[in-house]
């Protein structure tokens, strides 16, 4: 009989804490980014991890004043006063490239006491509607008493007492709670949440998007993005054939992505002049390679001028006329540079898919038109030759064209 008052009396004290957590709690947190392939990195690896900082810390402008340092393969996010936009850091640190998983914790000092008494206070709301749990202790300070067996095995035991209902699991908890005992202090929190992964941005140099309004090129950019390649982001606009509206869709698409990549140097080129010239002076059949030629070599004088390395689109093999084979072989020809198509091998669902996944899908779908839907043949040629495609192009000079195009373009740098 006193067993079961203990337990109720128990659980009627449990219930009363879940109530006041928010009153109660009084444990700084910070936030823990974990690297992935930047361990790998050798003798260059301190390069990367200064540019995740760096990142980082550009991130954390608009929510607040946040001290940004790495150590042992994490980075600690620590928020500097009460003003601190916890959430929100939260939130953009998950869409980092180069960091593989994001971490509120809990920060306690390094004794058992103190350990103990957090996670009691601490975990709980972590915990609520869960029904198994294990606890996984890192102890990197190899000096504290405790071996991280026995501090997981006490940490369960508070745990267990504190929250109702939920027992252990170690092989298939619904949540794995992590005590991390560091050199000064102690980190704890619960299932670790995955992070954008890949490389950081900028570490494996700078690349200019081709970007329509379309669904593809988003997913190309974010995708390049994601192994490390700064984005500049080119589009076409053909005014009055498309509306400020379309060009609009667009920027809006390149924000999207910039919440992954950083900053983008978007630029937008007129290309109405030479689109009408193609239709006067060319094969119908023939309209969308030669468009598609032209704006390459557009796109590569003014990845030149910003020292991008590459070109990227959004291809995908088959998808349409202008990117079967050989299109894109004619295409390829009238560039001096590589041309990166991420999305060449895939379907549409599965670019559907990281498009949904990456926020952009919805703002894709816009019923605007762009110039790539311009003057569409009725039935465009699908094995062309490059000689016959250099011959049609070679008829009319679209030099002069091409660098009013050129001289004309608007920038903007979009986040």
């Amino acid at each position: 009989d006193n067993k079961k008052r203990d337990r109720v009396a128990s659980g009627r004290e449990n219930m009363d804490f879940m109530n006041s957590f928010e009153e109660r709690s009084s444990y700084p947190e910070v936030i823990l980014c974990k690297f992935g392939e930047v361990i790998l990195k050798g003798n260059n690896r301190q390069n990367f991890e200064s540019g995740l900082v760096k990142e980082l810390r550009r991130r954390a402008s608009p929510y607040g004043n946040f001290k940004i340092y790495f150590k042992q393969s994490t980075i600690y996010v620590e928020p500097q006063n009460d003003e601190c936009d916890m959430e929100g850091m939260y939130a953009a640190a998950k869409k980092v490239f180069g960091i593989v998983a994001v971490n509120r914790a809990a920060v306690c000092e390094k004794n058992m006491d103190a350990i103990k008494k957090c996670a009691a206070e601490y975990l709980p709301l972590k915990l609520s509607g869960k029904r198994t749990f294990k606890v996984d202790a890192k102890r990197s300070d190899k000096k504290f008493p405790l071996t991280s067996p026995e501090i997981s095995k006490e940490i369960g035991g508070v745990i267990h007492s504190a929250t109702r209902g939920i027992k252990v699991d170690v092989k298939n908890p619904d949540v794995i709670v992590t005590v991390e005992v560091r050199d000064k202090n102690v980190f704890i929190h619960g299932n670790q949440i995955k992070g954008a992964g890949g490389m950081p941005v900028g570490s494996a140099g700078r690349v200019a998007l081709l970007v329509s309004g379309g669904i593809d090129s988003p997913v190309a950019g974010w995708m390049m993005s994601k192994r490390g390649l700064q984005l500049n982001a080119i589009h076409f606009a053909a005014p009055p054939y498309t509306s400020k509206r379309a060009e609009m869709k667009v920027r809006d698409l390149v924000s999207i992505v910039a919440k992954y990549s950083g900053r983008i140097n978007f630029a937008v080129v007129n290309f109405t002049e030479i689109q009408e010239a193609i239709k006067e002076h060319c094969p119908e059949e023939l309209f969308t390679i030669i468009m598609r030629r032209l704006m390459m070599k557009i796109a590569v004088r003014l990845a030149e001028k910003d020292n991008c390395g590459a070109l990227v689109t959004g291809e995908s093999l088959g998808q349409v006329a202008s990117q079967t084979l050989g299109a894109l072989a004619c295409t390829d020809a009238a560039v001096n540079m590589p041309v990166f198509r991420p999305c060449i091998g895939m379907d549409k669902d599965e670019i559907i898919t990281i498009s949904r996944a990456i926020g952009a899908f919805e703002t894709s779908i816009l019923p605007y038109e762009d110039c790539c839907t311009v003057f569409t043949p009725k039935h465009p040629r699908t094995r062309p030759t490059l000689k016959l495609i250099e011959e049609a192009e070679g008829a009319f000079d679209f030099s002069e064209m091409i660098d009013r195009a050129i001289e004309n373009v608007k920038y903007e740098f979009v986040d």
